[in-house]
């Protein structure tokens, strides 16, 4: 079809591929006009319209709207300006269906209850300052009015504007934990076991990090917490904690420093620790339940007997 040759509406169907009843509604939304009638009212079109149906179709495939296409062809807008609007407004729909992807994927493997699965649903759709107030009080429940420097930052999600969907989990998880009222005593306690004595909120400090600190050398030789080559170790291990608390190796210390190990092993803080990890981007921390785990049970032997 050279320039000055008109078409009919069915010959263009022929040359794009389009049906004869698209193109006829394209023509009706003023997107492809034709150039003139027949006498019998039928359409003609002319070269250019094979080019202009050409782009509407790609730009249709690729899911721009029809009104933004017709401002396109009307020159209205330019190809730049309607791709831009589009990759914008896709980058909103991609980031919806990568939340209900990681929602659905985690429901698959941990079989929720509807109520539950409400609550991740929720949880993953909260914006910045609803997640942001959600662990500040968490944090001021288990740490608020505590002295000795309680480590909010430490604890602190910071979830990316451009979350992987590792990330999105993980904190669907970790918002769980944080208003579970179990895992918030359970912090709580501890915290207020270490700003007692002025030590500073576990899990790294104070007897919590010399107990790991034994614990992992004896975990490494392979020397069972019961046995006699465990009391070395335990002698040095209570010794340095009468230190780190300025009291007398005694059992009064030894009860002491139990009830703190038992208080900072809970399986809820390492995964709290570790899915905190994931969301910030940090290296994963080491789990401190095997060395708590080994601590209590080599002490309590002994203040057993």
């Amino acid at each position: 079809m050279d320039g000055g040759t008109l078409c009919t509406i069915g010959e263009l169907a022929r040359r794009t591929g389009l049906t004869v009843k698209t193109i006829r509604f394209y023509s009706e939304r003023g997107i492809v006009v034709p150039a003139e009638r027949t006498a019998g009212g039928y359409r003609l079109y002319g070269a250019d319209a094979v080019a202009r149906l050409a782009l509407v179709r790609t730009l249709r495939e690729l899911g721009v709207g029809l009104d933004a296409i017709r401002q396109v062809v009307e020159r209205e807008l330019t190809l730049s300006e309607v791709a831009a609007q589009h990759a914008a407004a896709l980058e909103v729909q991609i980031g919806v269906l990568r939340l209900r992807r990681t929602v659905l994927a985690a429901a698959a493997r941990r079989r929720p209850t509807p109520e539950e699965m409400e609550r991740m649903h929720r949880l993953a759709r909260l914006t910045e300052t609803e997640r942001e107030r959600l662990i500040e009080e968490f944090l001021e429940a288990v740490f608020g009015g505590l002295e000795g420097g309680a480590p909010r930052c430490s604890m602190k999600p910071e979830l990316p504007g451009d979350p992987t969907e590792e990330q999105v989990e993980a904190w669907v998880e970790l918002a769980e934990l944080a208003l579970d009222p179990g895992f918030r005593a359970s912090v709580r306690r501890g915290a207020e076991e270490h700003a007692a004595d002025g030590v500073s909120c576990p899990p790294r400090p104070g007897v919590v990090a010399i107990a790991r600190d034994y614990a992992e050398q004896a975990l490494a030789s392979g020397i069972a917490p019961e046995s006699s080559e465990a009391d070395e170790i335990v002698a040095a291990l209570t010794a340095d904690c009468a230190r780190s608390l300025r009291r007398p190796d005694d059992r009064e210390l030894h009860r002491l420093v139990l009830r703190r190990w038992s208080a900072a092993n809970d399986v809820r803080r390492d995964r709290y620790l570790y899915l905190l990890s994931l969301i910030n981007g940090w290296s994963a921390p080491e789990r401190l339940a095997p060395a708590l785990d080994w601590s209590v049970a080599a002490l309590r032997s002994r203040v057993a007997a």
